[in-house]
């Protein structure tokens, strides 16, 4: 088995944008990276994140609701922040390789219509260009 780029998405609730980012990661490419996810303070995965998922055919059966406290100590070749609050929680994270800062509209607080889907969409976007840059070195 060969080594499997690790990455740890991170947003402050773990309830939307980093379950999306974990799960779409792993349904693009998961022979080449290891993904995961946690929050700065971790409540309940939304249900509406789940069902945008669901609706493109992302497996969501794993996700579950991470603190960042139960990756202490782990090495990620990438850390990915998903909005500002984690980014400047989170520069001094240890254990880290090479930080990202991607900023996405929170889909709880967001009133626009058709928020999570467009969020995932997003999100997914940005994922698929993420593994075609890293897939080529």
């Amino acid at each position: 088995m060969s080594y499997k780029i690790r990455v740890l998405f991170i947003c402050t609730a773990n309830s939307a944008r980093s379950q999306m980012a974990e799960a779409l990661l792993r349904h693009t490419d998961d022979e080449h990276f290891a993904a995961f996810s946690a929050g700065t303070a971790p409540a309940a995965v939304d249900p509406r994140a789940l069902s945008a998922l669901e609706h493109l055919g992302v497996a969501t059966n794993s996700l579950h609701s991470k603190s960042l406290d139960e990756f202490a100590g782990e090495r990620f070749d990438y850390v990915i922040t998903l909005c500002d609050k984690a980014a400047l929680e989170c520069q001094a994270l240890p254990g880290a390789g090479e930080y990202l800062a991607w900023d996405f509209e929170d889909p709880v607080t967001s009133r626009k219509p058709d928020t999570y889907r467009h969020t995932l969409h997003e999100i997914h976007e940005r994922i698929k260009m993420f593994v075609l840059v890293k897939n080529k070195r």
